[in-house]
């Protein structure tokens, strides 16, 4: 068996990868896949060229592993994600800022409603404005939308 190994080093290669991603898929976390990729581009590359050593497919395998980790890794780190890159994930309230609209109720005393895409915000202006004025929302207080008029 080893006979065959030594004389068909790219399908032991590509066996490796695809055995390292089986066993990602039963749930590994990650752990595996960048190995299991590794292990199939070296098989690649050992069909492409036969004559390296296997103390070179090893060291090749090792390098693009931990070269293939990195790059996820970077790739990762760049992503936005809920504690680094939106602070307003999942604060409906707060992405309606920068939100124009038009007045469907007039506002009394500064306080009234607008109706935002299928919702109905309760809002608050510094100045009472009519039915068809065209808004923005500027800030949130709690569940109350900021708003102010746009001048044109």
């Amino acid at each position: 068996m080893l006979e065959q190994i030594s004389a068909n080093p790219q399908w032991f290669w590509i066996s490796l990868g695809g055995l390292l991603l089986a066993a990602e898929m039963l749930g590994a976390s990650g752990y595996l896949l960048w190995s299991g990729v590794s292990a199939v581009i070296v098989g690649v590359i050992i069909w492409l060229l036969p004559e390296l050593s296997w103390e070179w497919q090893g060291s090749l395998f090792a390098v693009m592993t931990i070269a293939v980790a990195y790059l996820w890794w970077y790739w990762l780190r760049k992503r936005p994600t809920a504690t680094s890159g939106s602070p307003v994930l999942n604060q409906r309230n707060r992405q309606l800022i920068g939100t124009r609209a038009t007045l469907t109720e007039a506002m009394h005393n500064g306080h009234g409603r607008i109706n935002i895409a299928d919702s109905s915000w309760r809002a608050q202006a510094n100045e009472d404005l009519p039915i068809g004025t065209e808004v923005e929302v500027v800030a949130v207080e709690g569940t109350t939308l900021v708003i102010r008029a746009i001048i044109r």
